[in-house]
């Protein structure tokens, strides 16, 4: 059966930054919302990591292993797995033992670096490969960068690491006629696999599926297994790539959204159509039918499948060039603590709560920001940041 549907979860969860006033600047140099960092990881692991786990681990016994799925888990949310629930990572290494599950290579704080840093962005990524075979047992070999944001030049540094594919969006701009249904590679370094999110059919599950509104709702196991049959009449993969917390936490369990994942690998099993495959056995069985060029960076986001969610207004791009700014000055020191301090500040989230963007996409923006605007994102980040370059400067100046 050369089908094959491959679902990818992204796990991450940010360190939320606390009230940070202009009159704290070199004066309190701890910069973490604790209380609401544990808040929220609690209540989203007993929503969704917890139950969603033990549901997927049900599935792989269910269906003696034809049910396959990968995920992606940030350092970030390690970090905070490690110190507010520690049950969730043994939950995970469980599904680890299945050998049906594939860990894929980050960075590690879930950065931008590719985008601005070669050699931070190379560092991040070895730090998160070594911290995934600490808790795993394997090194993994598939990479899925930041928010999906690739490149030519992103793939061509992610094969430079090792890895023998990328995950990205199935971006219509980049894609044009072409299908996302298929394997491509990288023009620069063809042995390099890309798979690409079918956008369409993974939104309906991340953001349409409790939308009363929608035409096709509710949506069923069955229905849905039936749209995927359809495509795969002609093309070859499906890649359903989402957010973890689509289970649970954005899709409340009254939605029914944990019976639907209950009864959806049957529904395919039983159909015949396709088997669920992981994305290094999606690289085995299948061949790419075309380079694809990307030379601007893509993403998953708003309607532009661009990097301007996080980059594209002056606040995000002052923030993002006046902390790679001291990069050098950080590693520099050789301090645990500021160099611990610099790679949380690189947290995608703190640019993406500064988007300015309204309409559409701006619901989003607001869903998953916890600042009343982008201006007091922006503020408050830059008090933090202003008070961190105090303390590299001190720590050089005490060691001269």
């Amino acid at each position: 059966m050369n089908k094959s549907i491959c679902f990818y979860f992204q796990v991450h969860q940010p360190h939320r930054l606390r009230l940070y006033r202009f009159f704290d600047i070199g004066k309190e140099s701890y910069y973490y919302d604790d209380f609401a960092n544990r808040t929220i990881l609690r209540r989203v692991a007993e929503r969704c990591y917890l139950p969603a786990n033990e549901l997927m681990l049900e599935l792989i016994k269910k269906h003696k292993g034809k049910f396959r799925i990968s995920f992606s888990i940030t350092a970030s949310a390690i970090e905070q797995f490690e110190q507010y629930a520690p049950e969730v990572i043994e939950s995970f290494c469980k599904l680890a033992d299945t050998g049906c599950v594939e860990f894929l290579g980050e960075t590690y704080s879930h950065s931008l670096s590719s985008l601005i840093s070669p050699d931070e962005f190379k560092e991040q990524v070895k730090l998160h490969s070594k911290k995934i075979k600490e808790l795993f047992g394997k090194s993994p070999k598939i990479f899925r960068n930041t928010e999906l944001i690739y490149s030519d030049n992103i793939g061509v540094m992610a094969a430079d690491l090792g890895f023998k594919a990328v995950l990205t969006e199935g971006a219509k701009h980049v894609l044009g006629w072409k299908s996302p249904n298929y394997l491509y590679s990288n023009p620069a370094n063809p042995e390099l696999k890309l798979l690409l999110k079918n956008f369409t059919l993974s939104d309906d599950i991340a953001f349409r599926f409790s939308n009363t509104k929608w035409a096709e709702w509710p949506m069923t196991a069955e229905k849905y297994s039936h749209w995927l049959k359809n495509i795969l009449v002609k093309d070859e993969i499906v890649n359903l790539f989402m957010d973890y917390e689509t289970f649970g936490e954005h899709q409340h369990i009254s939605t029914g959204i944990f019976d639907f994942l209950r009864h959806l690998p049957g529904e395919v099993i039983k159909g015949g159509f396709a088997e669920f495959r992981t994305p290094s056995e999606i690289c085995k069985i299948h061949q790419p039918i075309a380079l694809l060029n990307v030379p601007f960076a893509i993403s998953w986001a708003d309607e532009e499948r661009d990097t301007s969610a996080w980059l594209g207004n002056e606040l995000q791009n002052e923030a993002f060039s006046k902390l790679y700014s001291i990069e050098t000055a950080v590693k520099k020191t050789g301090n645990q603590e500021l160099i611990r301090d610099f790679r949380r500040l690189q947290e995608s989230d703190h640019f993406y709560y500064m988007c300015t963007k309204f309409f559409s996409d701006g619901a989003v923006h607001k869903y998953f920001n916890p600042y009343g605007t982008p201006y007091e994102a922006f503020i408050n980040y830059m008090n933090v940041l202003s008070d961190f370059m105090i303390r590299v400067q001190n720590f050089k100046k005490a060691i001269v």
